[in-house]
């Protein structure tokens, strides 16, 4: 349904400007397409999977993509989500970072806080093809946010040791990151296979 949306191209738009809108909705339709598995598996509504509220997950729905993804995604059995504190306090550090005044970023975060509660790497979580893509998504729409992780760090684990930071303690007694004794855990590779490929290769999903 998502893998074939199509981008309305707006001839008074700068290449940049437009490149970032198509990018934009290559995420959403990723994100949209793993909510779609959850509300199908019975796993979660629309609402639940995405973090947006039935009237921000509509206007979405009927601005960006076909008319008949509306029916999919059951919004009348839906209601709005309730974060849990780990998701609100996640929530607002990405709003912190947000562009100023960019709609898009301020859904993004929304969506990208629901999504790190679930339990791979946040690229998968997201639906996203690999690392590379979540990486130009916080650059784009989280700017300051993603600028900081010059030792390029795991997203969540990053996202997390900034929240603690806030907090003003630390997540490792290590004095630093190459003496711990779990830097496999912060700094190893984000490998694996994203959803849609397993999809493509005819595997079970669990």
């Amino acid at each position: 349904m998502f893998a074939n949306y199509n981008c309305r191209l707006n001839a008074h738009q700068s290449p940049r400007i437009e490149l970032e809108r198509r990018f934009d909705q290559h995420v959403l339709a990723c994100v949209l397409l793993r909510a779609l598995e959850e509300v199908e598996a019975g796993e979660a509504t629309a609402t639940e999977a995405t973090g947006l509220s039935r009237a921000e997950l509509s206007d979405v729905l009927t601005r960006s993509f076909p008319a008949t993804a509306i029916k999919a995604f059951a919004l009348d059995d839906a209601s709005d989500p309730e974060p849990c504190m780990e998701e609100e306090l996640l929530h607002g550090l990405l709003l912190a970072h947000a562009r100023p005044g960019d709609p898009a970023s301020a859904r993004f975060a929304k969506i990208i806080a629901r999504r790190a509660m679930r339990n791979d790497h946040l690229w998968q979580d997201l639906g996203l093809f690999n690392r590379t893509e979540l990486s130009r998504l916080l650059a784009t729409h989280f700017p300051t946010l993603a600028a900081g992780n010059t030792q390029n760090m795991k997203w969540k684990k990053y996202f997390y040791r900034k929240l603690c930071e806030a907090e003003g303690f630390s997540l490792c007694t290590a004095p630093n990151c190459r003496e711990c004794s779990d830097f496999e855990s912060c700094f190893g590779p984000e490998e694996g296979e994203s959803r849609l490929m397993r999809v493509k290769n005819g595997i079970a999903l669990d």
